[in-house]
């Protein structure tokens, strides 16, 4: 059941738990899952939250999941693909799942954009993803997701999961991490844009930042400015904000 879609079903119970703790440690929230699968994190969600959403893309696994939790009211179960589900219509939610690596950062984008409607997001995800989602400058997996979630989020990676711990165990192992949203950005930032920006910058990692930028900004201003000459990876958040506000002032 669920292998068409190549699930990889987390079954040890006290990681399930310590998610869970993660996702709702407070009383009284709305908690979204993410591919609930066979519901093993959405039995310990529902024991945690005050309304629980789980939505599954899979027919098969929705069917049995109305069915296995039939009884418990706190829960809904919406079949749909996440990426077209509105994840803003719940109110301020926390946003948990057993994200799958194809889709993780259009995952990690949509639910960073609910913006002030999101509490916390708890994912877990590959390991080099949970690396890339919170590298610092200048190390290898530092790159445009780093930037795109530490922009609008505190990452942190809350603990390793063994490959060990899924049926059918995976290739690689697993990492929890934990997002929080940071406040609102100043009115000044235009995120979007700096978003676009800073994708153009990592556009290719191993090229400088000038070259990477040529076409979209005069050389000569790209040949005058020292941070083109890096690599993209070398500069913090800060940084890139502020050769974008330089790039674009009038």
């Amino acid at each position: 059941m669920g292998r068409r879609l190549g699930q990889h079903f987390l079954v040890r119970q006290s990681i399930l738990a310590s998610i869970a703790e993660a996702a709702c440690p407070e009383a009284g929230e709305t908690v979204i899952e993410i591919g609930p699968g066979r519901g093993a994190l959405t039995s310990h969600l529902v024991e945690r939250a005050a309304r629980a959403v789980a939505i599954e893309i899979d027919p098969v696994l929705a069917q049995y999941l109305r069915e296995k939790f039939r009884d418990s009211p706190k829960l809904e179960i919406v079949e749909s693909d996440v990426l077209r589900a509105p994840l803003d219509a719940y109110g301020p939610v926390t946003v948990a799942g057993n994200l799958p690596y194809y889709i993780t950062s259009p995952i990690v984008e949509k639910t960073l954009a609910l913006g002030p409607l999101l509490r916390r997001a708890v994912f877990l995800v590959q390991q080099e993803v949970a690396a890339r989602l919170a590298a610092v400058p200048g190390t290898r997996d530092y790159g445009y997701l780093s930037v795109a979630a530490q922009l609008r989020a505190e990452v942190s990676i809350l603990f390793p999961v063994s490959r060990a711990a899924f049926r059918p165990p995976p290739k690689v192992d697993s990492a929890v991490v934990r997002l929080l949203p940071r406040p609102e950005a100043p009115a000044s930032m235009d995120t979007a844009a700096l978003l676009q920006f800073a994708g153009l910058c990592f556009r290719q990692k191993r090229k400088t930042i000038r070259n990477n930028l040529l076409g979209a900004y005069a050389k000569e201003r790209l040949d005058a400015l020292a941070e083109c000459g890096h690599r993209a990876e070398q500069l913090s958040i800060a940084e890139l904000a502020a050769l974008h506000r330089t790039l674009t002032a009038v």
